[in-house]
């Protein structure tokens, strides 16, 4: 069996949809109530691969929202984390992907020191952040989507924001070593990490986002903000290909302009049918058959029988990795999102 750890995108969207979840009492609280609201599994379900495999797999709620970050309820946001993979090892689950922020938090609060959770200790190898097939969808998304909107890699400027984290730095490795993209632009917040990141891929420019947007064909996001981010199109090229790998969204939702594709990233198509709830609550356009990638890998790994965190720690995605999972993706009948 898998598992898969999410959370919604903001209180509000939480109250919308905890009554469709059947959780009527959480659907007027505020955020203290959801800081110390507990993990729950919320849907069961099998998925089917086009080799005719079939497995069942979970997902636990966490209850995290990205408000407890922006309202620096660090403590709060840690310990959902935390509860949430120990209901997950406590069910018995085999291999569990930690969705969006649970991963983000995961590492970026070292929370691999805390080993045990009231009377569990957590067994690491049962969790994967899903980054590797992630970075590999997002990555394939620019390789298809570019051409179609009228863009050549070979001559094209691509700019990467969030470049420096265990998705970025995957993506800028792929973009350098396979695509052969013309100039690589490096966005990110910490300089240090930045110039290690230019340094090990002796290729691209570290520049700020106001310059680099402007002078970028291709725009990658895929740093996860708590809230959206507004980009005034005027200031883009045209055309310009944008693929928006955050959760939630960076873009903001009404953004839109003549010349402009913003492709939804980091999401895969199943060739079959699955009959879940949860893809209906992150509003995806054909939820029997959209998710995100990261969910997909745990997915992945249980039909493949890899029960290890095969995505694990900041900046250890190789290439083998992104085409190992990519065979197995390819293999079991997904593919990249392009509309």
């Amino acid at each position: 069996m898998f598992g898969l750890i999410g959370h919604l995108t903001s209180l509000e969207h939480a109250k919308s949809v905890a009554e469709k979840l059947g959780y009527p009492e959480y659907a007027d609280q505020g955020l203290d109530f959801w800081c110390s609201a507990p993990p729950q599994t919320v849907d069961q379900f099998k998925v089917t691969s086009v080799t005719g495999q079939t497995i069942e797999g979970q997902y636990v709620e966490s209850c995290f929202l990205p408000e407890m970050l922006a309202n620096r309820r660090i403590k709060a946001a840690t310990r959902k984390i935390l509860n949430a993979m120990a209901h997950a090892q406590k069910t018995g689950i085999n291999i569990t992907a930690l969705g969006g922020f649970s991963s983000i938090i995961f590492e970026n609060f070292k929370l691999e020191q805390i080993k045990r959770v009231r009377n569990l200790d957590l067994d690491f190898s049962k969790f994967t952040t899903g980054n590797t097939h992630t970075a590999y969808v997002i990555c394939k998304q620019v390789e298809d989507a570019a051409p179609k909107v009228g863009i050549a890699l070979k001559e094209a400027t691509v700019a990467v924001c969030g470049a420096t984290g265990d998705i970025g730095s995957a993506v800028c490795r792929w973009l350098t070593n396979r695509t052969g993209v013309k100039e690589l632009l490096l966005v990110a917040r910490n300089q240090e990490r930045l110039s290690d990141l230019k340094e090990e891929l002796k290729f691209g420019q570290i520049m700020g986002m106001a310059e680099a947007l402007p002078m970028a064909d291709v725009v990658v996001w895929v740093a996860s903000l708590p809230q959206g981010l507004e980009v005034d199109p005027a200031t883009l090229k045209q055309p310009c290909l944008m693929v928006d790998g955050g959760y939630p969204k960076n873009m903001n939702a009404t953004f839109a302009h003549p010349g402009i594709t913003v492709l939804k990233g980091g999401i895969v198509e199943h060739s079959l049918d699955i009959d879940w709830h949860i893809m209906d609550i992150v509003n995806m356009d054909v939820p029997g058959r959209q998710l995100f990638a990261c969910f997909a890998e745990s997915m992945l790994l249980e039909f493949e029988k890899l029960h290890t965190n095969f995505s694990w720690g900041r900046n250890q995605i190789t290439l083998e990795k992104m085409d190992l999972i990519g065979e197995a993706s390819r293999r079991h009948g997904f593919k990249p999102l392009l509309t």
